[in-house]
């Protein structure tokens, strides 16, 4: 069969990466999206590669007689990609498991122990992540001049939120009356699909509330009037919707709300300002020099971080787990009521602007605590003496033990 010639200007669209992405799509929306990057790069090394389509390789990787080897095929993908020298082998590994699962899904046989041996993986660098110090947030907080990058990353902060799982809220999801306020985390917006109860703390509330208070108070709109033809200003008060996403913005001429992926860019990109602002804004090191697009060491992340290294530090491990949305034990099973008072005393370790006065109480809990040990140490010492005058009254002869006849 001769080679099906396609040039990068006319390149089909493959039915079969199609109806895989259908098939992923019914699983999660953003996944569905991710593995379409991922196949399209895919595509175009079996374009620049063998010069075939998708669905051509397909064909040639099924037929009994084979003119091309699989394992050869996925091989090359991953000399391809390291020839890119921007990927990290993470994204490597990513791109090729994808590539592997579009196989399989359209029925060509990869067997585990022959791939294991033909082809070579590029090892994950695991880099040691440290969670951030309470005093750099405070700094990170204090020095955000955009209010809506402050009440963001104080949400993050203290409840440990994934930064899109924020950016998904709505103002129907918080309930600001309830003992303490708590917000509804739907689960159709979670990486783990589930609904979860996020307390929230005092401080927090009341940022959102002036961040709230700051995003529907009446501005001046200046507007084209196409009749009048004439420029228009007057003062406007936004209507606060039910179903309004608690970061998103209005444009000043259609009100239109923006959606969360583009508010996830916007927010990453102000906190990346307001990191390079403070001289925070530095990245990981990597042995390719070439590559500028490696991370920050400071994310929108290490929040997350921040609150489950507080919180079990504190000793409350498996509710920690359960606090940041992670799966957790099947048998930790806390009632409302101890959740509640659990929160309680981790409350003022996810507070920040009062950090000094929880430092304060601190100090004077430790000065007590040493005071206890000193009287304790005074009360033993005299014990001892107490106890050393009673045998030496024996040994004299002047005092009976209490066992002689």
């Amino acid at each position: 069969m001769q080679k099906e010639q396609i040039t990068p200007k006319k390149r089909p669209q493959s039915a079969l990466m199609t109806k895989y992405l259908e098939n992923v799509e019914q699983m999660s929306i953003s996944t569905a999206n991710e593995y379409k990057k991922r196949l399209t790069s895919f595509s175009e090394f079996v374009l620049r590669k063998y010069e075939y389509s998708l669905d051509h390789l397909i064909k040639v990787l099924r037929r009994e007689y084979k003119s091309l080897n699989v394992y050869e095929v996925l091989s090359s993908y991953v000399a391809y990609l390291n020839s890119c020298g921007t990927l990290s082998p993470s994204t490597i590994n990513q791109r090729l498991t994808t590539a592997m699962n579009f196989l399989e899904f359209n029925d060509v046989s990869i067997s585990p122990r022959i791939y294991k041996h033909k082809v070579r993986r590029p090892k994950a660098i695991k880099r040691v992540k440290e969670a951030l110090e309470k005093k750099t947030i405070i700094e990170i907080l204090n020095a955000c001049s955009d209010i809506r990058l402050k009440t963001y990353a104080m949400l993050l902060a203290s409840t440990g939120m994934r930064p899109s799982e924020a950016l998904t809220t709505s103002m129907s999801d918080y309930d600001f009356d309830s003992i303490p306020p708590k917000l509804h985390l739907r689960g159709e917006y979670t990486k783990t699909k589930t609904d979860r109860i996020i307390f929230l703390t005092q401080e927090t509330v009341r940022q959102l509330h002036n961040w709230l208070q700051y995003k529907y108070r009446e501005r001046r709109v200046s507007y084209y009037d196409k009749d009048s033809r004439n420029s228009v200003s007057e003062k406007r008060t936004p209507v606060r919707g039910h179903n309004d996403l608690i970061f998103s913005v209005r444009n000043s001429r259609d009100y239109q709300r923006i959606s969360s992926t583009s508010m996830y860019s916007e927010m990453a990109l102000a906190f990346s300002k307001n990191l390079d602002r403070m001289g925070l804004g530095e990245r990981e090191k990597t042995s390719n020099p070439t590559n500028n697009r490696n991370r920050r060491k400071i994310t929108l992340h290490s929040f997350r971080r921040f609150v489950k290294s507080t919180i079990s530090d504190l000793g409350h491990y498996d509710f920690s787990e359960y606090f940041i949305g992670h799966s957790g034990s099947t048998y930790y099973r806390k009632t409302e009521k101890e959740k509640i008072e659990i929160f309680k005393r981790i409350e003022p370790y996810l507070t920040f602007h009062d950090y000094e006065e929880l430092e304060r109480k601190g100090a004077d809990i430790a000065s007590q605590l040493e005071e206890k040990d000193k009287m304790i140490q005074n009360m033993m010492r005299k014990q001892e003496q107490f106890e050393q005058l009673i045998q030496s009254l024996i040994d004299s002869g002047q005092l009976k033990p209490l066992n002689a006849k």
